[in-house]
């Protein structure tokens, strides 16, 4: 359920993750679930969070000129298979990749309307906010592979483990 979720910035031109996925593929590692997205979105957030917090690092002025200079990459986030984690740690530090490992709850759902509906309302009910969450199905007859980040993992856990055992 608790699994390890990559994270980096990848440039955001023709080729690259192309690049990333064949040196993975290369060393034999899979990827069970994989998001990207502009990651000037991603810095717009960080800086209103900043910004709420009033804790800026930087001038407004550098500010603007990260959220222009972000367009430029993508933020990609990951989930290698559970077996290959630390070897992929391994290859992208060895690559010389900048990365951020976190933990994130891997869930099968059902392939039915309704499913994601009811993990999301039992996150609401507990008090779990949701961050993000992805996720896809292969088959309509195979269950769906969804990643979420919630603001408390380790309450989170707790509560879908308590679910798994009703």
């Amino acid at each position: 359920m608790v699994r390890t979720e990559i994270s980096l910035f990848l440039k955001n031109v023709p080729g690259e993750l192309g690049k990333l996925t064949t040196m993975l593929s290369d060393a034999g590692i899979n990827i069970d679930a994989i998001t990207i997205q502009d990651a000037s979105a991603y810095v717009r957030e960080l800086f209103k969070a900043r910004g709420k917090s009033l804790k800026r690092i930087a001038s407004p002025a550098s500010y603007n000129s990260m959220s222009k200079d972000s367009s430029e990459f993508a933020l990609i986030r990951f989930l290698p298979s559970d077996a290959m984690t630390n070897k992929t740690i391994d290859l992208l530090s060895t690559h010389e990749y900048i990365f951020d490992m976190m933990p994130v709850i891997s869930l099968e759902l059902d392939n039915r309307p309704g499913e994601l509906a009811k993990m999301a309302m039992r996150c609401g009910q507990k008090g779990i906010n949701i961050n993000y969450v992805y996720g896809s199905v292969a088959q309509p007859n195979q269950k769906c592979l969804f990643v979420f980040s919630p603001d408390n993992i380790e309450y989170a856990t707790k509560v879908f483990l308590e679910d798994e055992s009703d």
